[in-house]
This record gives C-alpha cells, structure tokens and sequence, in this order.
C-alpha cells in the first residue's frame, strides 16, 4: 500500500507525478504494489502526520488488502511512524528508510557498501525511541548498592556510534585513494567529465554509448550507485576522462549525502558536468530544479554545464544543439539508446576542453576556486602571476592569441 501525499504545490498533475515516482521506487525495492491513497492536508499532524479519519480509512484498506507494508510518500519523524505502526498493524516505511533500503540492495562496491551502512546507521540513530526497562543491568531501590543500570537503547546508541565512528575512519581512506587517483588524471591533463542527472534519465546508457563499456543499465531507478570512469574519445589529441555518478531524486536524504560525499566529490571537482535530462519526463522542469539543489548542496554549483536532453526518441523530435551568443554549445538533444546525436555531444565536450587548453590560467583559477580544501601539497607555491605570458626567444612574428568567444567567461 502507498500513500501519496499530495499538496498545493504542483496541482493535480504534480501529485501523480509524485505517486508515480513512489510507486517505481516501491517496485524498486522489490515491493508489489497493493493500491494507492492521496491525501491532502494543509500541515502534518505531529503525532499521526494524516488526521484520524484518514488513519481509520487506512486501516480498512490495509485489512482488505491484506499487504503487510505501508509506504508513505515523505519523510516521517520517530514518533509519527511508530504511532502509524501502532494504528495500522503493519510496518511503516517512510520516503527514507525505502530510498536507503534501494541503495542497500544496490550498493556492489566496498566503498558503496560502507557508505549505504553509515548512511542507515545515521537514520537509525533517530528512531531508538525504546528503553527495554526489562535489559536493565541493576535495579534501583532503598538498600540496594546502585541506582538503574544501563538500558538496551543507550547500548544500542554507544554501539552505532562506535561503527559510525569506524565507518567514517575507512571512508576518509577511501576518499584519499579517490584524490590521488584525480591527482594522476590531472597530472596526464585528462579534461574530467561527469554525468549527472535525475535517477532513470539515461545516464549509464549514455556513458556506454560514448565509451563502449558494458556498465549496468536498467530501466530502473538507482540502476547504478558506484562511480565508474573511462576514458572517452571526443577529438584527435583532447584526452577526457567521463564518470557516471549516482543518480539524484526529488528530496534527497541528507544522510545519503553526507555519506555519498566522497563519491559526489567526483561531481564537484570535475571540469565539465554534463547534466542529463529525460526529455521524455512531464516532470522535467521539476527533476532539473532538484539536481540543481543537489549540486549547490555538494558544492557542484559554479562548476560549468552542459544540458543533454536525452531519449528524443520518445518525443519525436531530431537531435541538435542550442548555443549561447557567444556560439558555445549549451544545450544537446541525443537519443543515447540509438546513437542519434551522440557526435554533437562529442563536439560539445571537445569545445569544452579546446577552451580550457588555450586558456589554461582561467581554468586552474576555477579550480582553485571551488576546491577550498586542498592538501598543503596541492596548494600553489607563490600567489604571483605567471610568467608564461612573456614572449620567449625565437617567438618574434608570432600573433599572440586571442580568443574566438571572449564573451564565453
């Protein structure tokens, strides 16, 4: 059984957009779907989120259906989904707890691994909301030597600490392997690009189809939760490097976030995000908008963009390209499934790193800019500029450059 809540804002349309996602998700985790229930409320009621007359109706639904788990489109606090649990009999999974069971099922990776556990363990630390009085190790009472011993739910909490605090300790080592491995593709002057992009928006497919890899693909959400990078083959003498990065959805846990900070990273430090987009989703705006956020909360904001609206195939509409006035490809309409268009985006990203190889001063400034915390190692040894701008001998009769799209920077 799912319940979709729907709201004000988006209307009608929105809500089913809404219910649809939930329902995916639903079947992602491997549930079967019993029915559906939208409610709408004006604010949540903090003991129940939904009012009683709802909470009575949902009771007989789940009777009559007999399912054995209640999916609710949002986010629940402790106290809201163990009342609900209590109303209705059955177990209650709130918007959370099922995109962190998704990724669990998922995650293939060491690394992805130990980020889906750090990141269950983070949500389940909020809902020890029971004292088993009965586990106590002493009883208080007059005459007795001590007061009431340690209770099951403060064992529980030292214990989830203590593998949080481990978990962050193997990830920080991870997290150094991934730096020195963009330290060697910066040392090869590898022009890194990452795929971003709404879950189920086509980005392993296009990966594959501009690197000739085999990485997983499925008409699914969260097909791929690991990071995988392949050099990729745009121009003569242009080396890029593409990542395929986990896939973004409307409310992101902040806890997936936090854990999933050293995989995004490969997001924020790359040189050129390609953002793709279901051109096919009446949603899009709405999906477009939610990795925005995604990417200004992992500091992805200023990195520069290139929009791919992808599967045209399902839209009728032919491939070609947008540029901005000063003639930069913006915006690329593919079909990564059939191949149409793929050679556009090839030249999108060629002109990308054509620009930053005539102009590398400003790229290395952009780099520095978003990368605040660099190792001592990394950071520049002398704040003053360059010298690279000074005629060399034997350069006399040579025009100096001068860039095509000034207006580009």
């Amino acid at each position: 059984m799912e319940v979709a809540l729907r709201g004000r804002p988006g209307g009608v349309l929105g809500a089913q957009d809404q219910a649809e996602e939930l329902r995916q998700l639903s079947e992602s985790a491997g549930f079967t779907t019993a029915g559906q229930m939208f409610v709408r409320r004006d604010r949540p009621d903090p003991a129940l989120y939904l009012g009683r007359g709802k909470v009575d109706e949902l009771r007989e639904r789940v009777l009559a259906s007999g399912c054995a788990v209640l999916v609710v489109g949002v986010p629940l606090s402790p106290v809201q989904q163990r009342n609900l649990e209590r109303e209705l009999g059955v177990a209650v999974l709130d918007r959370t707890a099922l995109i962190l069971d998704i990724f669990a099922q998922r995650a293939q990776s060491r690394e992805g691994k130990l980020q889906v556990e750090l990141a269950r363990l983070q949500h389940l630390s909020t809902r020890l909301v029971r004292g088993w009085t009965h586990l106590e190790r002493q009883r208080g009472g007059i005459g007795l030597r001590a007061g009431p011993g340690e209770k099951q739910i403060e064992l529980d909490r030292r214990m989830i600490g203590q593998r949080v605090k481990q978990l962050r300790e193997r990830l920080r080592t991870l997290d150094a392997q991934r730096r020195t491995q963009r330290k060697a593709r910066r040392r090869r002057e590898a022009f890194c690009v990452s795929l971003v992009g709404y879950t189920n928006a086509g980005k392993s497919t296009l990966f594959n189809a501009l690197t000739r890899s085999s990485a997983l693909c499925a008409d699914q959400l969260f097909a791929t939760l690991d990071t995988t990078s392949r050099r990729c083959f745009v121009a003569p003498d242009v080396p890029v490097v593409l990542s395929d990065t986990v896939g973004f959805i409307r409310d992101l846990p902040h806890a997936l976030i936090d854990a999933f900070k050293a995989t995004l990273d490969e997001a924020a430090q790359a040189d050129l995000l390609v953002h793709v987009v279901d051109a096919s989703a009446a949603s899009r705006e709405t999906q477009m908008a939610a990795v925005d956020e995604v990417l200004q909360e992992i500091g992805a904001s200023e990195v520069p963009r290139c929009v791919v609206f992808n599967k045209i195939d399902l839209v009728e509409r032919g491939a070609s390209v947008e540029r901005a006035a000063c003639g930069r490809i913006e915006t690329v309409w593919l079909s990564a499934r059939s191949g149409n268009g793929l050679e556009l985006l090839r030249g999108a990203i060629a002109q990308r790193a054509q620009e930053q190889t005539a102009d590398p001063t400003a790229s290395q400034q952009v780099a520095l800019e978003r990368r605040p915390s660099l190792e001592p190692a990394e950071r520049p040894l002398s704040s003053a500029p360059c010298d690279s701008a000074r005629p060399l001998p034997g350069d006399a009769g040579i025009p100096p450059f001068s860039d095509p799209h000034p207006t580009c920077r």
